[in-house]
This record gives C-alpha cells, sequence and structure tokens, in this order.
C-alpha cells in the first residue's frame, strides 16, 4: 500500500510541475495587425511632378505665335514648404507645348507659390513668375499671374486646377509691359501631380 500511495504521490507531483511549467510558457499577447489603413492626412510638403492639359487664350499676340485660342500640354516639377502651418510656399518649373492653328510654341515658366492649406485635402493658392514663350526662331520673355486650387485624391495624388495670366516685357531698359493691356493671353489648366 505505501508504494503504492508513494508511486500516486509521485505521479501527482509530476502532472502539477508539468502544468506549472507549460503555464510559464504561455504569454498573453496582443496580435500584430494583418493590415494598417494608411493615415488619412495628405503631405503637402516636399516634392511632386505632374502633367497639365488645357488651353491658351490670346488677347493679344505673342511674339512666336498669333490667334485667339490654342491648345496646351505640358509638366511640372517643383518642392512645397510649410513654414508655418496653414501657410504653404513653394516653387515651381512648368514646361508647356502650345499648338493649334497650323502654328506651335513652348512655354518654360518659373513660378513661385503662396497658398493656404483649407484641409489636409485642399490648397488654395497664388503663384507667379518669369518665362520665356519659343517659336518661330523667335523667342520673348513674360511674366505670369494667377491662381489654383489642388485636391489631395489619394495618399501621394493630387488634381489640380491653374488660371495663369500671361503678359510680354517690352525690349526696354528697364523692362515694361509693352502695352496697355496687364496681360497678353491667359492660360487655364487642370494637372494630376504626384507627390513623394
Amino acid at each position: 500500500m505505501f508504494v503504492r500511495s508513494l508511486t500516486l504521490g509521485v505521479a501527482a507531483v509530476a502532472l502539477m510541475a508539468s502544468g506549472a511549467q507549460a503555464a510559464d510558457l504561455f504569454v498573453p499577447t496582443t496580435p500584430e495587425p494583418v493590415y494598417t489603413a494608411p493615415s488619412s492626412a495628405f503631405s503637402w510638403e516636399g516634392l511632386y511632378t505632374g502633367v497639365e492639359l488645357g488651353g491658351f487664350f490670346f488677347d493679344d499676340a505673342l511674339a512666336p505665335i498669333e490667334g485667339e485660342t490654342f491648345g496646351v500640354v505640358g509638366g511640372v516639377v517643383g518642392a512645397n514648404f510649410i513654414p508655418m502651418d496653414p501657410i504653404l510656399v513653394g516653387v515651381e518649373i512648368q514646361a508647356d507645348y502650345i499648338f493649334g492653328n497650323d502654328q506651335d510654341a513652348a512655354l518654360v515658366l518659373a513660378l513661385g507659390r503662396v497658398g493656404a492649406v483649407v484641409t489636409d485635402q485642399v490648397l488654395v493658392y497664388a503663384a507667379g513668375g518669369v518665362g520665356s514663350i519659343f517659336g518661330d526662331d523667335e523667342s520673348e520673355m513674360v511674366y505670369a499671374l494667377g491662381a489654383g486650387v489642388e485636391f489631395a485624391v489619394t495618399q501621394n495624388v493630387s488634381l489640380r486646377g491653374e488660371v495663369l495670366g500671361i503678359g510680354d516685357f517690352e525690349d526696354a531698359d528697364p523692362p515694361m509691359v509693352s502695352d496697355d493691356d496687364f496681360f497678353d493671353a491667359a492660360k487655364a489648366t487642370v494637372g494630376v501631380f504626384y507627390h513623394f
């Protein structure tokens, strides 16, 4: 009887010890999520590039081309900075091909932008700068002033609508506006942009 009780006692102690060791091995943890949704906030800061398409509407002729309405397609590269919320400042280069009426030309603009981030997905801005229009072995220095609105549609993609007034400088020293009209043409475009 003693041997039997001793055997049962040893077996019980062995079972309890193995159960205690198994309990020590179990550490409850929170499982890692399978999918983490991206942040809904769009970052307007940083580099971006894109394409634009629209029209070029003349009130008066610029040296390389004459007419009333042309198509325009081009590329844009730029950078934005937010020195303090919600103010945005940026620089941008636009290079456009102007076509129609059996004529064509190129327009290159260097623009500065100042705007306000209205919401995480909406930016309104004013733009201004200088550039050149080229065509038929002629070129003309121009200035541009305008405004636009940009909407974030995904984490890295935005859509933009922009209108710029384009004027030409007279070949004088210092440069003067060449006629009574402040703008000789308007460029209205829509574009899609990728933000890095």
